[in-house]
């Protein structure tokens, strides 16, 4: 296998308007998101009358699907060039869209074959998320200075919830009155739409540097006669990469359980409404973005002054997510006279500033170890959130519905108090798996200089 080469031209650094660029891409990525995971999930279950499983299956398997990340992510690494990993998944994602929206409507007349090609459309879709969200954010790593990370990755996010704000808001009037064929018209324009942005944010991102000359491209011939699967074993024996991997999933875990049954709760212990709970999710919401914030302006002003500075806050987020839903245990325990927007706000802010970090992070570790792995690196991380996603918000349903068994369905809150309490314990776990991150970068500090092209030594 070929080393390394000794020297590599240093990538493009992006300014902040580069970030906001890729922030737009990460936007076009959310507003088809929004469309095939909220809008398709709607109509098949009200329009159609279908089980409300059948389109929590369809998401599963997109999620499923993105197990494939880590390959998406070695592919860019060995082409040395991401734009057309990223420009090719999201025109992947958007033909998977389309033709979801078209499965849909065939569902209507025909429901086996229409069933047959959502399958094949949630599998684009999965396809297309993974390889160009996996290299958006190693692009992101790669040209963005360590200053700026937390900030890159608060911006990149919050355009992202931007996307599907815009996308809910202005699709959501498009679509009235519904029919099926608008329904395929609106999600061809914003597919459309998606893939020109996408290709006009990313023009010149990797081919020009600051002084206006164009860089050779980044070599690659370190990795060219590594086959994949060595390329992937490579990576998981790198302890931190490993560690983080564990990291990722346990709080991802954690972070998408509540999901589907903050809004059940609220309806079932404390008596809102429909209308109720739903501005209550937008309390959430706010306080998400006010973390997010939070963690970017304070992460600016340290910048390279304080090592792991990203890693020590994801520590904290995930301790302040656990001691916000621990107060929500309290609260279904206590009832409808406890102050529930406010303990909500605060488990969104918690999980803003956890959440940041944790991207953060990984856009940080993405470039340590062997050099020409980030895609791989994050493609591997991306896969484990993929997965934790997928299995969170089933997880923490059927939670729900195992203890109301068990403590009988009058006992409604105790059941929320311990699922609660359980994705509590989990976050605490997240932080002490992190803090196992912080020790493994901190022991890599100390070891000698390696050969370059070397990897870290496996434990």
């Amino acid at each position: 296998m070929t080393s390394a080469p000794a020297f590599a031209p240093a990538p493009t650094t992006l300014g902040w308007l580069g970030v906001v660029r890729l922030g737009l891409v990460q936007t076009a990525l959310g507003a088809i998101v929004i469309l095939t995971t909220s809008t398709l999930n709607r109509v098949m279950v009200v329009e159609l009358a279908l089980p409300a499983m059948l389109p929590g299956a369809l998401v599963g398997w997109h999620y499923a699907v993105q197990l494939s990340r880590p390959r998406w992510g070695y592919g860019a690494d060995v082409n040395g060039s991401r734009t057309p990993w990223i420009i090719g998944g999201m025109a992947t994602l958007a033909a998977g869209a389309v033709a979801a929206a078209g499965a849909t409507a065939l569902m209507q007349s025909a429901p086996l074959y229409g069933l047959f090609g959502a399958v094949l459309a949630f599998f684009a879709i999965g396809v297309g998320v993974g390889a160009s969200g996996t290299n958006l954010l190693a692009m992101l790593a790669t040209h963005t200075a360590p200053a700026r990370k937390a900030a890159a990755a608060a911006i990149v996010w919050i355009m992202m919830i931007f996307g599907f704000v815009l996308t809910a808001g202005i699709a959501g009037q498009m679509l009235d009155p519904f029919t099926m064929s608008r329904l395929i018209a609106v999600t061809s324009v914003v597919s459309i739409l998606a893939v020109i942005v996408t290709v006009f944010a990313l023009w010149g991102v990797e081919r020009t540097r600051p002084d206006g000359d164009a860089p050779p491209r980044r070599r690659a011939d370190a990795i060219s006669h590594t086959d994949f699967k060595a390329a992937l074993a490579e990576v998981w024996r790198e302890p931190q990469a490993r560690r983080f991997t564990v990291f990722v999933f346990v709080s991802m875990l954690a972070y998408s359980a509540q999901d589907l049954i903050l809004e059940p709760f609220a309806g079932l212990v404390y008596g809102y409404t429909p209308g109720q709970s739903t501005s209550l999710a937008g309390v959430q919401n706010g306080g998400v973005l006010i973390g997010m914030i939070l963690t970017a302006v304070i992460g600016s002003a340290v910048g390279k002054s304080r090592a792991g500075f990203m890693r020590r806050w994801a520590t904290g987020g995930c301790i302040a997510s656990a001691a916000a839903l621990m107060v929500l245990a309290a609260g279904a325990v206590v009832g409808p006279s406890w102050p529930l927007k406010p303990s909500v706000f605060a488990l969104g802010v918690a999980n803003g500033a956890f959440a940041v970090a944790a991207i953060g992070s990984m856009m940080t570790l993405a470039s340590a170890g062997r050099s020409s792995r980030e895609g791989t690196r994050m493609g591997l991380w991306g896969a484990s959130q993929a997965v934790a996603f997928g299995l969170g918000g089933f997880l923490g349903a059927a939670a729900v519905d195992a203890t109301r068994q068990i403590f009988a369905l009058s006992e409604t809150s105790l059941a929320f108090a311990v699922v609660f309490g359980a994705e509590g314990l989990a976050f605490l776990v997240a932080a002490w798996l992190a803090v196992r991150v912080g020790r493994t970068d901190a022991d890599a500090m100390k070891l000698p200089a390696m050969p370059a092209g070397e990897g870290l030594p496996a434990e």
